[in-house]
């Protein structure tokens, strides 16, 4: 199937060589290169570039203006052995770059059958995305990173290259992982971690600044962090309520109390050496 080159109404071109589906929904001025192919269920929307040999597949769409690099593959069946054909889906949004030999998964039956990725993310090459995962705006995965399944990613947070999040796990909103890091356990907003099983380091004071949170609003987070993890008196549980009540109207600060309070299957990464009783 080969289409016009882009023009005033909107055409979409596609290669020669490219084998895409006569059901595939293609929007505006879609561009699909040499070899790839586009599977039936697939849905590109306006704007969408596929640079060459990519492959896309499965109830897979693919948000406006989202450019696909040569090799990667997209929503072909979950590497789960309880997948067994159930007609799940990956919906990937606005504004992403997927780099070189990224991988990318739909869901299952026991993740609710649906993987998301959100807007304006990064995922450079060979970043790993399994099923069921929900992946926010803003999120750069360096290379080789990888997600097990069921994996939680909240808005602007960093993987490091060659780093590898357990199944499960949840990272919050402006956290950074550093390269080479096995994270078992939840990682908190604005935090930072790293190591073969990663531990707890501090805030992400850099990336704060970089998103333009004011010095008053750092500091106040350092207080925040200190209270719950810096002290050695009473439980986990009792330090995150004391920050909750004493920090009411700060925004910021309840974002983090409200991940550590929310339902999870997972501990959470702790400053190493320090309440060994709690890592679980």
């Amino acid at each position: 199937m080969t289409m016009a080159q882009d023009s005033s109404d909107g055409a979409s071109f596609i290669h020669a060589t490219a084998l895409v589906s006569p059901q595939a929904r293609l929007g505006k001025c879609v561009k699909i290169g040499p070899f790839c192919t586009v599977g039936e269920h697939v849905i590109l929307e306006n704007e969408v570039e596929l640079v060459s040999h990519v492959c896309v597949d499965g109830r897979t769409t693919i948000g406006e203006r989202t450019k696909i690099y040569p090799f990667a593959s997209i929503g072909f069946p979950p590497q789960d052995l309880k997948y067994h054909g159930e007609p799940s889906e990956l919906r990937i949004g606005t504004d992403n770059k997927i780099r070189e030999y990224v991988t990318m998964q739909p869901g299952t039956e026991g993740g609710g059958m649906m993987t998301t990725i959100g807007n304006h993310c990064l995922f450079m090459a060979g970043a790993h995305v399994a099923h069921d995962c929900r992946i926010g705006n803003y999120v750069i995965m360096a290379n080789y990173a990888t997600l097990a399944g069921h994996v939680i990613i909240d808005d602007h947070a960093i993987i490091g290259g060659l780093s590898a999040v357990h199944q499960f796990v949840r990272i919050g909103a402006h956290a950074m992982i550093g390269g080479m890091s096995g994270i078992e356990r939840d990682l908190i907003p604005y935090g930072t971690a790293i190591g073969e099983r990663a531990s707890l380091t501090g805030l992400n004071v850099i990336g704060l600044k970089r998103q333009g949170y004011s010095l008053e609003d750092i500091q106040t987070l350092q207080t925040a962090y200190g209270k719950i993890f810096g002290l050695s008196s009473g439980t986990l549980d009792e330090r995150v309520q004391a920050v909750r009540s004493a920090f009411a109207e700060n925004v910021r600060v309840q974002e983090l109390v409200n991940f550590l309070t929310a339902p999870t299957l997972r501990s959470y990464c702790l400053p190493k050496d320090k309440f060994p009783s709690e890592e679980g």
